[in-house]
């Protein structure tokens, strides 16, 4: 088979976060969507005990980013792009991110899903630079950043809601 037509499926699975990346349209927002769901599945599952989660959240985070840039990197050598819009794992991260240190509700979940989405779309600075980073580390990178901006603005809003 010829080099441009291999693929590695171990990267692709990962990449496309087991084929969510396929969805249409807007396969980032399925895999942000699923990313949530698996996280309030934890939540239940974890009887909302936030210490368990926090640290499941920063488990899968971290799982998420060192098999993520690889698989990322190598599905978009295979693929001819440079940041597939099929590669959907650097949505998975930032989600996770943005989910770090969330009260264990559905509401919650869905105001860091929205926030995530609405920073990954828009891209404010210093986000859209960091995609200029090479391979999967541009591609996972900026997304982090997003998950950051959400994650800040969700733990505003939610403490100036208490108050």
């Amino acid at each position: 088979m010829p080099a441009q037509l291999r693929k590695t499926t171990w990267a692709w699975i990962v990449a496309t976060f087991f084929g969510i990346g396929t969805f249409k349209p807007g396969p980032g927002t399925y895999a942000s969507a699923a990313t949530t769901v698996l996280w309030l599945l934890a939540a239940f599952l974890l009887h909302h005990n936030t210490l368990h989660l926090l640290l499941a959240t920063l488990m899968g985070l971290a799982l998420s980013i060192a098999i993520g840039i690889p698989a990322a990197t190598r599905v978009a050598v295979e693929s001819g792009r440079k940041d597939p819009r099929f590669v959907v794992i650097d949505e998975v991260a930032g989600q996770l991110v943005a989910l770090i240190a969330v009260r264990p509700d559905w509401p919650h979940a869905l105001l860091a899903l929205l926030l995530f989405r609405f920073f990954d779309i828009l891209k404010p600075p210093p986000i859209r630079s960091l995609e200029a980073l090479p391979g999967g580390t541009g591609i996972m990178v900026d997304d982090l950043g997003a998950g950051i901006y959400a994650l800040i603005l969700v733990q505003l809003i939610t403490h100036v809601l208490r108050h």
